[in-house]
């Protein structure tokens, strides 16, 4: 045995070529549509935690009094907070939008043994969120 052998490292003889493998860019998720959309869909997901704190802070602002809830929303005023969630509006409406074509694949319901369509699924969710939104906008703007 040579001394490559008893380390354990494979040797490379003219009779036994190495094996090609192509080169996989980092960014290969980048060509095809459907892969960009899982990244994305992924990524959005802190866009989501980033509303979600912002709205904890919100509460946070309203239960400490009147005068931090003035300097919350000033500070809410910023640019960078305005860009950050126009960005992060965006996302989060793409995560749900994305969610909710996915429903049908994860909820899988049944009516007397047979599969209730993929499309009534997406609907009867797109149906309910803009029932709730309505309902949320009759409230807020003083319903």
């Amino acid at each position: 045995m040579r001394s490559n052998e008893l380390n354990g490292t494979p040797r490379h003889t003219p009779y036994h070529p190495k094996w090609y493998r192509t080169r996989v860019s980092t960014y290969w998720w980048l060509h095809q549509w459907s892969y960009l959309k899982f990244v994305l869909r992924e990524l959005s997901s802190i866009f989501v935690a980033f509303f979600v704190l912002i709205t904890l802070l919100q509460i946070r602002a309203l239960s400490q009094g009147p005068q931090a809830y003035a300097e919350f929303q000033n500070w809410l005023r910023k640019p960078l907070l305005i860009t950050l969630n126009a960005v992060s509006f965006f996302f989060v409406l793409f995560h749900t939008l994305t969610w909710f074509n996915l429903a049908p694949r994860a909820l899988v319901v049944r009516v007397r043994g047979r599969r209730v369509p993929d499309t009534l699924i997406a609907a009867t969710n797109y149906i309910a969120w803009l029932a709730i939104s309505g309902i949320v906008a009759w409230l807020l703007l003083g319903g």
